[in-house]
């Protein structure tokens, strides 16, 4: 490898480290304000969103010790030892929650109280649309630069993430402009086969292609 190459190869990694880092930061503002916003309108939609944003922040802390660690010349094969054992941890973690959100949702459909309008849930949902696909488009490029698969699988991730954001907004805006109250934990139900896919990947240790 040419000094050309490797200088862009740093340059990338390091780009990666920071664009991890910001994942980061979001997802512990997000999970903060879901949990708070979630609880005070005891909307379950909001709730696991908040739940899998602390995942999604253990996961990218993960990856950021991983490839700071690499960065340093350090043994790969340790670190892809402990990682698999952390990613399986999180699998097994993305299978309680997916059980928290359908009970939580089925208690909500059979009777329970039914949740309030979310102004602040909303303005969530919308800035993650428009925020998590930018940095998970920033990952690939960078994974793709670099050659790591570890940050090319935990930008997908980030990727399926507005997925979640956008069943979040659906069950908001459904609850609080038409008062269609069971849009809420009807929107918590579309997360879990994404929670279960994680899951299974987690525990098995496999990774995306």
């Amino acid at each position: 490898m040419s000094i050309r190459s490797e200088n862009d190869a740093r340059r990338w990694q390091r780009i990666g480290l920071w664009l991890v880092g910001a994942t980061m930061a979001y997802n512990a503002v997000e999970a903060f304000v879901a949990l708070w916003s979630g609880h005070e309108a005891g909307s379950i939609a909001l709730v696991g969103f908040g739940l899998d944003s602390v995942i999604e922040l253990a996961a990218a802390g993960v990856l950021f010790w991983r490839l700071g660690v690499e960065a340093r010349g350090a043994d790969p094969e340790a670190v892809a030892t402990a990682e698999r054992r952390v990613h399986r941890f999180v699998g097994f973690t993305f299978f309680a929650l997916a059980l928290y959100v359908v009970a939580q949702a089925g208690w909500t459909l059979l009777g329970g109280a039914h949740p309030q309008e979310s102004l602040v849930g909303i303005v969530l949902a919308i800035a993650s649309l428009v925020i998590m696909p930018l940095i998970a488009a920033g990952k690939l490029r960078a994974a793709a630069h670099v050659g790591s698969a570890a940050l090319r699988a935990e930008a997908k991730e980030t990727l399926a993430c507005s997925y979640l954001s956008f069943t979040l907004l659906l069950g908001l805006t459904a609850n609080s402009l038409a008062g269609l109250w069971w849009a809420d934990p009807a929107a918590a139900l579309l997360m879990v086969p994404w929670l279960v896919k994680e899951g299974l990947e987690g525990v098995r240790g496999e990774e995306d292609d």
